[in-house]
């Protein structure tokens, strides 16, 4: 599960996310009382930072440069792969503007805006894409309405030095681990981006600085990116959207890193039950969003401005220092082939689905459930970053353990697989927990009493 939330930073915009297009929704009822487990969200321990973009883990040829993600529910074992190449840019890339010190951004861009700023969503000029823990093509509502909107599109993914460092306690903001995570889900983004047209301009800088400096350079009308929960990320939400209005740009949050659709909660963000069980008696029965298909085509990068897409950092520019990966008794370091990206974060998946598939019965007619103490770090490295979206997983897992139910012989061998589907939800359902009640208390204006948020109160129901 995420963090433990109001005793960590805690983040959350002033305003709610807008809301997509109405979609059709799939009902979700669990209806079993399961034992309480948390998806696990942190990568300090498993990473090795050797897995850097330098040699990435499939060649630009591999048959998984190109994914499609389906629009439907749909067997993961029939996603589209297509052994189609990535396309290389048109633009000529200049040399890496990352000053030799650490934590430096770029030379700032030229100071300009253009003379007509103000155009409607339906025809804008340019949007500003920004990412940040959304790093996936797939059910990402910014990008897709970005690219309806626009006639061309910045997609920007920035290192904020203030998320790298030392914490006040003298520990790591960002540890070498997760940051190496980070820096290849960031590489694979870009690879997905140019393969559909498009590219990521990569820069380690501030964003209510680089995202104004960009946006002045290429004339955009709008910013368009995915609301997130902690106290630092919301301030800097706060940041972004008081310097684009000077700026006279449009800024445009989306809600899209939980299961269940901030805007589709049947109370309001401040009355949410402070214990799991409360929650989850509160949502019984709300049904999730459908997925947004990802796009086969995006806009391309505008003309304007001619705006260096810039290197993706290493470790060294983020500040840390290297670590090996092999440990002192000359072991490999623990869980130390786990590799960012959505591409990654797909394969992953569909292994898992097939895993659920393929388990044995046993003598009584039922299954031995995958959905055990290992689920953690197969899946949710992943859905931490956003690589993976939780409705996708949602949906794919859902239609597995549909199919193993409608081949089931016997009563007891459909309960099984919906015990193991009820074990996901009950799981998808904590994290959800987390990152709302986290919102809570880190996005009202008036200060709200913290009461303890409590995973015994209630939850077992």
């Amino acid at each position: 599960m995420e963090p433990n939330p109001p005793s960590q930073t805690l983040e959350t915009p002033d305003c709610q996310s807008e809301s997509p297009e109405d979609q059709q929704q799939q009902p979700l009822e669990l209806t079993k009382t399961l034992p309480i487990a948390s998806i696990s969200l942190s990568l300090s321990s498993f990473l090795s930072p050797q897995l850097l973009l330098s040699s990435p883990k499939k060649p630009s040829l591999s048959p998984f440069s190109h994914l499609k993600i389906p629009s439907q529910i749909s067997s993961l074992s029939h996603l589209s792969l297509s052994s189609t190449s990535p396309k290389s840019s048109s633009k000529a890339y200049t040399p890496s503007r990352i000053a030799n010190s650490p934590l430096q951004s770029p030379s700032p861009l030229l100071r300009h805006r253009p003379a007509d700023p103000s155009h409607s969503a339906a025809g804008r000029r340019c949007t500003v894409v920004w990412f940040r823990a959304d790093l996936r093509v797939h059910d990402n509502e910014a990008l897709s309405a970005a690219s309806n909107d626009s006639l061309s599109l910045l997609p920007v993914y920035l290192f904020d030095p203030r998320d790298y460092g030392k914490s006040s306690s003298g520990f790591d903001k960002t540890g070498p681990y997760r940051a190496t995570f980070l820096l290849q889900s960031v590489a694979d983004l870009r690879r997905g981006l140019r393969a559909r047209g498009s590219d990521l301009v990569v820069r380690i800088g501030r964003p209510e600085t680089v995202l104004v400096e960009l946006a002045r350079a290429v004339g955009a009308d709008a910013v368009y990116a995915h609301r997130e929960v902690s106290h630092d990320e919301v301030r800097a939400e706060e940041r972004v959207a008081k310097a684009m209005e000077e700026e006279g740009v449009e800024v445009k949050y989306f809600w899209g890193s939980t299961l269940y659709h901030m805007d589709d909660l049947p109370f309001e963000l401040e009355q949410m039950p402070s214990n799991y069980g409360g929650f989850r008696e509160k949502v019984r029965g709300v049904a999730v969003r459908k997925t947004i298909e990802a796009l086969d085509q995006i806009k391309g990068l505008p003309s304007r401005g001619d705006v260096d897409t810039g290197e993706i950092p290493s470790l060294v520019d983020l500040g840390l220092k290297p670590v090996p990966t092999m440990s002192q008794d000359g072991k490999p370091v623990l869980n130390a082939s786990l590799v960012g990206g959505e591409i990654e974060a797909l394969e992953r998946l569909k292994k898992f689905a097939d895993e659920s598939r393929a388990q044995p019965k046993k003598g009584d007619g039922t299954r031995d459930s995958i959905y055990g103490a290992n689920f953690s770090c197969k899946i949710s490295p992943w859905l931490a970053i956003g690589c993976l979206s939780p409705r996708f997983m949602y949906e794919e897992l859902k239609k597995t353990a549909t199919r193993a139910i409608s081949a089931s012989s016997t009563p007891k061998t459909g309960a099984a697989a919906d015990n193991g589907m009820n074990w996901l939800m009950f799981e998808l359902l904590w994290r959800d927990f987390f990152r709302f009640i986290t919102k809570k208390y880190s996005s009202t204006t008036k200060k709200i009493e913290a009461a303890p948020a409590t995973a015994c109160t209630g939850a077992l129901v």
